[in-house]
């Protein structure tokens, strides 16, 4: 509220300075000791024909309002100064008043689909899958913080030979057992069997069990569904933990064959051509993405032929505006790829379809390896990072019971792991150590989620006076300026991560201000302020830090504790 006010009234003295009608401008936030916002003149000089100084510098004495302390202009900048007491009052109103829907906004109509998770279902889900599953919860929850109509997809890739290799060694090592006689999840039990898969005696079993599988043979077929069964039973559980959830899932056992009239239709219009051996090929060598196989000579289908039978699908399903493809970095040829033959079939939505290409997730030990049987199993790694918690939190409340302590560590546990997966730029790949991330001090979930517990201690029991009853003017501190700054820039984050695909921008944002949030409290008390009119503004400052907090972690599917 108060940015867009200060950006009118610079709009306005551009028309009355300079007879210059502006419909958008750039402010930024500078140095706190420049000011709260500052405009870069420079970008005006060409127009105006006179130095960014020199603009800046008239703009300051043309600004007058009740809500601005002070302006002046420094190496072509126009720097404002708001009044604190408007400063808070306004912001913390404004917070408190919305509380849950604060940092929300209506700009974004549009209708998103959010391809996420994606799994095989010959092995349980590993790192790499958390990763992917919080990018998609976290970017599809920022979508609709902008008023986005999201829905979340997977494609779960339940056919083909490494479906069989575990189907193969099961059907010889597995001795009928089911997961229940072995005691173990189900996508773990049939995992166990993918990496007892022998290359060089199982190999011809595996590929006559697919040939067998695509003649619907019933003995294949009903082993397949039921070791998918127990995988999908297995995936429930992870997805429970991780709070995954999804409006539909898409099986590639259904789609692999449906892409033929799309081929046929591509060979119609002159953008596909088959080839002498009855193979069907697109060139896209004009733009550097090679001669690509699209239907092999036997007639069978490839991966890139499925997808865009899938992307055809779900555009007439959904009519959206956007389809986000959240997959590794290793397939941004294969997007490049299927994009561009959409294209040139000419789907004009092809031009907004998107590849959210993130990096691999390294451990201490190196790079996961799956037919090795060294991947870090999601199960696995959400168990030790809830462990590590209970202990951190045993350290702290020795005495604490055994309940309370289970439901602590899940809590902390799981916020610990999805913000170190999504703070760093979703683009890096990230190294992971549990017990970095576990840490309650640093640039950690814990970290942010103690600030949260912090405040609703001491707002434990007590009762905050209306907005309109406070005193904002005694929130003169340094400190409490700072918040109330920090505070404000909330809802432009999350805008800009929104925007960009960036839940990173959101931790980070969440990290500065749980520190400035710090400062202050170590440095000014809030319950044993000076006066009763002190304490009540700061209260209700803190209020507002609580929530702003809040719906950060829980646009990250990170819970705000009351405890820690």
């Amino acid at each position: 509220m108060i940015r867009e006010k200060i950006e009118e009234k610079i709009k306005k003295a551009f028309r009355s300075e300079f007879r210059l009608k502006l419909d958008k401008i750039e402010l930024v936030n500078p140095e706190p000791q420049f000011g709260d916002f500052a405009l870069a003149c420079h970008s005006f000089a060409k127009e105006l024909k006179m130095p960014p100084q020199e603009i800046a510098r008239k703009l300051s004495k043309r600004i007058k309002d009740k809500i601005i302390a002070k302006t002046d202009s420094k190496a072509g900048y126009l720097n404002i100064t708001v009044d604190q007491a408007v400063l808070s009052e306004q912001v913390l109103s404004e917070a408190v008043r919305k509380e849950d829907k604060y940092g929300e906004s209506s700009k974004n109509k549009q209708k998103h689909v959010i391809e996420y998770s994606s799994p095989n279902t010959n092995k349980p889900l590993h790192l790499g899958h958390i990763r992917n599953n919080v990018l998609g919860m976290s970017i599809a929850n920022l979508l609709i913080t902008q008023g986005a109509d999201v829905k979340k997809v997977q494609l779960i890739n339940d056919r083909g030979i490494h479906i069989m290799k575990s189907l193969v060694a099961y059907q010889k090592l597995g001795q009928g057992k089911t997961p229940e006689d072995a005691h173990e999840k189900g996508d773990h039990f049939v995992g166990k069997y993918y990496v007892q898969f022998n290359e060089e005696t199982m190999m011809e079993d595996a590929k006559e069990a697919l040939r067998k599988w695509e003649k619907g043979d019933r003995e294949i077929k009903d082993l397949w569904e039921n070791m998918n069964k127990w995988v999908y039973e297995g995936f429930d559980g992870t997805y429970k933990a991780l709070g995954s959830e999804f409006d539909k899932n898409y099986y590639e056992s259904e789609i692999y064959e449906t892409g033929r009239k799309i081929i046929e239709q591509g060979i119609e219009n002159g953008v596909f051509k088959k080839e002498d051996d009855n193979s069907v090929s697109v060139d896209l060598e004009d733009i550097g993405l090679d001669k690509k196989i699209l239907q092999r000579s036997d007639g069978t289908s490839i991966y890139v032929t499925q997808d865009l039978a899938l992307a055809v699908a779900r555009q007439e399903e959904w009519n959206a505006d956007s389809l986000i493809y959240i997959v590794g970095h290793e397939q941004e040829y294969h997007f490049k790829v299927l994009f561009e033959i959409l294209k040139r079939l000419g789907y004009d939505w092809a031009k907004n379809l998107y590849h959210l290409s993130y990096g691999l997730v390294f451990l201490p030990e190196g790079k996961m390896k799956s037919r090795e049987g060294k991947v870090v199993d999601a199960d696995n790694i959400i168990s030790e990072v809830q462990d590590l918690a209970a202990k951190e939190i045993k350290k702290r409340f020795p005495d604490i019971s055994d309940a309370e302590l289970g439901q602590r560590s899940e809590v902390i546990g799981m916020g610990a792991l999805k913000f170190m997966l999504l703070k760093i730029n979703p683009t890096q790949a990230i190294h992971f150590n549990p017990k970095e991330a576990i840490s309650f001090e640093g640039s950690t979930g814990p970290y942010v989620q103690y600030a949260h517990a912090r405040i609703s201690s001491i707002l434990k029991n007590q009762d905050l006076q209306d907005c309109d009853d406070v005193d904002f003017e005694l929130l003169k501190e340094q400190e409490e300026r700072e918040v109330v700054l920090k505070l404000m820039q909330y809802e432009e984050v999350v805008q800009d991560a929104a925007r960009n695909f960036n839940p990173s921008a959101v931790c980070n944002y969440l990290l500065e201000f749980s520190h400035i949030f710090n400062t202050f409290y170590h440095k000014h008390h809030v319950l044993k302020a000076e006066d009763e009119d002190t304490k009540n503004a700061r209260l209700v400052l803190i209020r507002a830090v609580q929530i702003v907090l809040r719906n950060g972690l829980d646009i990250l599917e990170i819970k705000a504790p009351n405890k820690m």
